[in-house]
């Protein structure tokens, strides 16, 4: 077996060339000498990715926001047939099977008590959400206000009688109101509820109170108060 030479060029040539010889010594040259010798520019972006990173992202398809899902609760305060014809309203207006809520606690002053199913909601999503939100909107005249939209870009409002949503009245069934709830997302939101490989949201891309605002205005052309009409 012979000798292997020393061939220092083949260590060094990535040194001056401001390169890493980390495979060849295990050590690195450090940031500060390849800036005195090539200048910060070595480390700095090229202009063609400068000039799209600073380029306007409002086109951009991962930035849309779209309708999550809208759940529609109605609560009656109590169960039995009150509750069931309650839950026989919301399946004719989403054509889904509602399900029931249960009281968390137990409060003596209205008659409630723990675990007694008191409320009724369904959860719809799809072209049928935006087809009911839009319904719900236009009884509110497409006005809401700023205090009806969370910090995390969803927003809600109540609704007094369901049959202004387009349904007949029924006599049998009385007349009831219901909340809207809405939950927008922008297409990549699903990375933080998977299974596997679960990962976070970065902060720009999650949705704040003033895109849900500025969403609401441009697709409904919505008008948002700070304090209730007279």
């Amino acid at each position: 077996m012979g000798i292997i030479p020393f061939e220092p060029r083949r260590i060094l040539a990535p040194i001056l060339r401001g390169r890493s010889a980390i495979g060849w010594c295990g050590w690195r040259l450090p940031k500060v000498a390849i800036e005195r010798r090539h200048g910060r520019q070595y480390f700095s972006k090229s202009s063609k990715q400068q000039a799209k990173m600073a380029g306007d992202k409002s086109n951009n398809p991962m930035r849309d926001i779209h309708v999550d899902k809208l759940v529609i609760n109605c609560c009656v305060g109590e169960s039995g047939d009150k509750l069931t014809r309650a839950a026989r309203v919301l399946e004719q207006l989403t054509g889904q099977k509602p399900v029931y809520s249960k009281a968390r606690y137990t409060v003596r002053t209205f008659g409630i008590r723990r675990n007694e199913k008191i409320s009724c909601h369904v959860t719809i999503r799809g072209e049928l959400a935006q087809e009911i939100l839009d319904r719900g909107l236009k009884v509110k005249e497409y006005e809401l206000l700023r205090k009806n939209f969370s910090e995390t870009g969803n927003f809600g409002f109540g609704i007094q009688e369901h049959i202004d949503l387009g349904i007949k009245y029924d006599p049998s069934t009385g007349i009831y109101g219901m909340d809207f709830f809405v939950v927008l997302k922008r297409p990549g939101a699903r990375v933080a509820r998977r299974k596997i490989q679960q990962s976070r949201v970065g902060h720009p891309h999650r949705l704040t109170k003033d895109d849900a605002i500025n969403w609401f205005q441009t697709k409904f052309e919505g008008i948002v108060l700070d304090e209730p009409r007279n």
